[in-house]
């Protein structure tokens, strides 16, 4: 995939410095925009509700991520934070894991960028001169901007779009599991691109990940696999992972019943060729399994006043798409010039209305999309 890049005004003297961001959420879009804003001169401080990568993302699989684009994006800080360069076996497919772990290697390498974990923030608010953020403890942070990255149950996204502040559930879940190629028999080699394939109504991708280590060595990668599911809803309604139609978290091993991990291993058994049915098995047997339910969130706005959104917390696309990562960096070279405009004559408000206005359409149009996948996969299972 090409992916074209806007360039971003630079600053690396302290000096010259000037304007303060607030950015909700640490995950891939967070650290993006945090990265982008430093980049073009403004400080920058991050609340992170948790402390690490999310265990939901185990086993996730991003398309279209090359060294390039990172580099661009890290400014090839990956060098100075002790991280090595991505090692892609399927073309363009990396590991959610590490991807995520290059982004905060470069993050916490970056002077400008105060990343604060165990932070939850409660609301946001604005006036014509500033914007910030209350958190659980009550204490208040309070920037020239603040921008949600706080991905698809985004708080940020009441204060931008009080009338449609949720995503809704897009009506199926995605199994996730990851296991070492050497937990396989030898003979079972991997496809060099992502299988896609499908059975009694369900789908199922599955992509060989660089090992733990990085290596992409025949028999020390790791092997992902992501089951399009539609047939589970009853379980995340019971388990409180859907209410209503929002979703509010990810089915761990714990709330799977055994009953439901031997169905998935006999459909396995009967769906799934190898090595992907293996790799399941390894799974199943192991309780290394998650289940994604798949929200999805079609914009009409992306920017109110001093307040604004990237990533999943202004769009919300079903992972069909693969576009989702594509789509956030975008978002964060946009919004980082949007940004470091209104720090000379132009009112902020001007400016991410300008964010806006690049943005929302491809938005838009990438979720809508994703969603005729969804209608059509939901639909067939009911």
């Amino acid at each position: 995939m090409t992916t074209a890049m806007r360039d971003v005004p630079r600053s690396g003297n302290r000096n010259e410095r000037q304007g303060a961001a607030i950015v909700v959420g640490a995950s891939l879009a967070g650290l993006m925009t945090a990265l982008a804003l430093s980049h073009a001169g403004v400080d920058v401080t991050m609340l992170e509700r948790s402390a690490a990568a999310p265990r939901a993302r185990k086993g996730a699989a991003l398309g279209g991520v090359s060294e390039g684009l990172l580099s661009r994006i890290t400014r090839s800080r990956h060098s100075r934070a002790g991280s090595t360069p991505l090692s892609s076996v399927a073309p363009g497919v990396q590991s959610w894991m590490a991807v995520h772990a290059r982004l905060r290697a470069a993050v916490d390498a970056d002077p400008y960028i105060k990343l604060r974990p165990h932070t939850l923030v409660r609301s946001v608010d604005q006036d014509a001169d500033s914007a910030w953020v209350i958190t659980s403890d009550q204490q208040t942070f309070r920037g020239d901007v603040v921008i949600g990255a706080d991905g698809h149950g985004s708080v940020v996204r009441v204060g931008v779009a009080p009338d449609k502040p949720d995503a809704t559930f897009a009506g199926y879940l995605i199994w996730l599991g990851l296991t070492n190629e050497s937990s396989l028999a030898s003979s079972h080699r991997l496809p060099r691109d992502v299988d896609i394939l499908s059975g009694d109504e369900d789908y199922l991708l599955g992509y060989s990940l660089p090992g733990p280590d990085g290596s992409v060595t025949p028999g020390s990668r790791q092997v992902g696999w992501a089951w399009y599911d539609a047939k589970h809803n009853d379980l995340l309604r019971e388990t409180g992972s859907v209410v209503g139609n929002v979703v509010h978290r990810s089915l761990t091993s714990a709330d799977i019943p055994e009953a439901t991990f031997r169905e998935l291993a006999d459909k396995a058994k009967n769906l799934w060729p190898s090595p992907w049915r293996e790799a399941i098995l390894d799974c199943i047997e192991r309780r290394a399994v998650i289940g994604t339910p798949i929200a999805e969130y079609v914009p009409d706005k992306l920017v109110n006043g001093r307040l604004a959104l990237v990533g999943d917390a202004a769009h919300v696309p079903t992972p069909m798409t693969g576009s989702g990562f594509s789509a956030s960096l975008h978002d964060a070279e946009s919004i980082a010039a949007a940004v470091s405009e209104a720090m000379g004559a132009t009112p902020m408000a001007q400016a991410l209305r300008g964010y806006e206005r690049e943005r929302l359409h491809s938005v838009r149009s990438m979720v809508q999309s994703g969603q005729q996948f969804s209608r059509s996969f939901a639909s067939a299972a009911a």
